[in-house]
This record gives C-alpha cells, sequence and structure tokens, in this order.
C-alpha cells in the first residue's frame, strides 16, 4: 500500500501559484497530475541543486516546466514553500525572498 502525505502550501507558495494559474490551466490535467503525485511519492523529487551546491539538502523540486515547484518533506507533510518560473535565475528569487 502506498503511504498518503498531506501537502500544505505556504502563503508564498499560494502566491507563486496565483501568479501563474493561468498558465498551467493551459497545460491544466498533466501540470494538476504532476502535482498531485506530491501526495503519494514525494520522494521522488530531486533536491534543489542551488541549495545543495550550498549544503542544503532539505528542499526537493519537481520540474513542470516551465515551473519549479520546491517543497519540503516533514513526517507525512510536504510544504509547498515556493513555485518558480524555472527561467529565472532561481538564487536570485531565493534570496530576494529571504531579504524581505
Amino acid at each position: 500500500m502506498t503511504a498518503s502525505f498531506e501537502v500544505r502550501w505556504a502563503g508564498v507558495a499560494e502566491s507563486d501559484l496565483l501568479g501563474i494559474i493561468a498558465h498551467i490551466a493551459e497545460d491544466s490535467v498533466d501540470t494538476a497530475l504532476e502535482i498531485l503525485k506530491l501526495e503519494t511519492a514525494p520522494q521522488r523529487g530531486r533536491i534543489v541543486p542551488e541549495l545543495q551546491s550550498q549544503g542544503i539538502t532539505l528542499y526537493r523540486e519537481l520540474i513542470i516546466n516551465p515551473w519549479r515547484l520546491m517543497y519540503k518533506i516533514e513526517g507525512n507533510v510536504v510544504y509547498v514553500v515556493s513555485v518558480i518560473d524555472g527561467r529565472r535565475n532561481v538564487e536570485d528569487v531565493l534570496l530576494s525572498r529571504l531579504i524581505k
């Protein structure tokens, strides 16, 4: 039996999602299915390379082109922390959020 995870969205991740909802709607079913996989297989996401190079391995991501959905797993809860346009400089986006 597959384990089930609860998925929670951080406020900033919800804002990210609202900002790109029109683009996601164009891909609709495939994109939604990718996001829903977080409920059953969150470990399949890769560790965020920009963070891993700094020794931070807590955060994973799903690539849903061109979006990068970043999250962390704590117990049976998946916390979505950010949805970033992968065409942007991810390090700059993350840094700007830290200093807000």
